[in-house]
């Protein structure tokens, strides 16, 4: 199978935010990352946009109305200001393909575990249930817990996004290869209740072969902060390619 790469543009924009210039763009960032072969794009809108702001969704869609074979993803806490993002988009008429619903607090420095079942699942179940209304795939954030996936699918997910973070951080260590089989084992579960796999967070050149290669049904990762910090030294371009080629592609 082959493992789409999502760019999530959360970074550059949090530079850009640093002065009133407009620059680095994140529209250019975009088209560098899809013409060296980026299966889609991915935000973070948050509610002190402190990064992506608004307009970016808005300037990011009217752009992947030119690249019809990608995709937009974007990402957040439906119970913030997620829905009425992709609301808005959709009402205009713009392309957005996934929403990956990450439990998140306002204030909260980065998304750092995942949905908790049964205690989340009938809030969650209305708002899956719009999303598809609005013909968007949703995928939730997940922890690496096999338990978890079968009632992930009963509320209606899609897809998860395992939240990646304990194997980056165990990588190069002798816990590697546990969370590795946990990782592999939590994606099988959920590949068995009928559910896609993607995964996201701190997956990086170094790490993200080796994860691809032993997590079966892998359909999609999203990375930024390593993505946007190597792009810093190699440029966008080479750095695309070089997590191309992570990804056997």
């Amino acid at each position: 199978m082959k493992t789409h790469l999502s760019v999530n543009l959360n970074k550059v924009a949090l530079v850009r935010n640093t002065r009133h210039l407009g620059i680095p763009s994140v529209t250019r960032a975009a088209t560098l990352c899809l013409e060296a072969g980026a299966a889609g794009i991915t935000v973070h809108p948050r509610p002190d946009a402190r990064h992506i702001r608004a307009q970016d969704v808005l300037d990011l869609a009217e752009l992947l109305k030119a690249w019809p074979d990608r995709e937009f993803n974007v990402e957040g806490n439906p119970f913030h200001n997620l829905m009425d993002c992709v609301r808005d988009l959709r009402q205009r008429g713009l392309p957005v393909h996934q929403v990956t619903f990450v439990p998140d607090s306002e204030g909260q420095f980065t998304s750092d575990h995942g949905w908790s079942f049964p205690a989340d699942a009938e809030r969650l179940k209305p708002l899956i249930a719009e999303a598809h209304a609005l013909n968007l795939r949703v995928s939730l954030f997940m922890d690496a817990d096999p338990t978890a996936m079968a009632a992930a699918k009963e509320v209606g997910a899609d897809r998860i996004e395992l939240y990646t973070e304990p194997f980056a951080a165990a990588w190069g260590t002798a816990d590697q290869q546990a969370q590795l089989d946990r990782f592999a084992a939590a994606a099988q579960a959920a590949l068995d209740a009928g559910l896609g796999v993607n995964a996201g967070h701190d997956l990086n050149r170094d790490n993200l072969a080796a994860f691809a290669q032993q997590v079966p049904g892998l359909q999609e990762v999203s990375i930024g902060h390593a993505l946007i910090a190597d792009a810093l030294e190699l440029g966008y371009t080479a750095t695309i390619q070089a997590y191309l080629a992570c990804l056997g592609q």
